[in-house]
């Protein structure tokens, strides 16, 4: 789903939809994969359900898992996005993965109330 795309980040492709909802979700069992493919640390004791940090366009998001999402699709609250960018949503389109190390440091920033819990 997600390819090495720079030192800080990896990039894929989602079908991308604004909704209605509190934070940015992912379907939960392609959510724990990617924590677990991506930023598994190797000592046998890994949070599946950490959120990741996905960016599109120029904003960060604070990324969680959620049953109801239909597969290879973020699904982002509406008022997150630039109001330019919903005009052409639902789309896909390349969403950037900040990698393990970026991540912390930005779930501090966009979310830091959930930051290494």
């Amino acid at each position: 789903m997600f390819e090495t795309f720079s030192r800080s980040y990896y990039v894929g492709r989602l079908f991308v939809e604004p909704y209605s909802g509190a934070h940015a979700v992912l379907r939960r069992d392609h959510h724990e994969r990617v924590n677990e493919q991506l930023y598994a640390t190797g000592d046998g004791v890994e949070r599946l359900d950490l959120p990741l940090v996905m960016k599109l366009s120029q904003q960060h998001f604070a990324v969680h898992g959620d049953d109801g999402v239909p597969e290879h699709t973020l699904l982002v609250p509406e008022e997150r996005l630039d109001p330019g960018y919903i005009d052409t949503l639902p789309a896909p389109r390349e969403v950037l993965l900040a990698k393990a190390d970026r991540a912390s440091q930005l779930l501090e920033i966009v979310s830091p109330d959930r930051a290494g819990r």
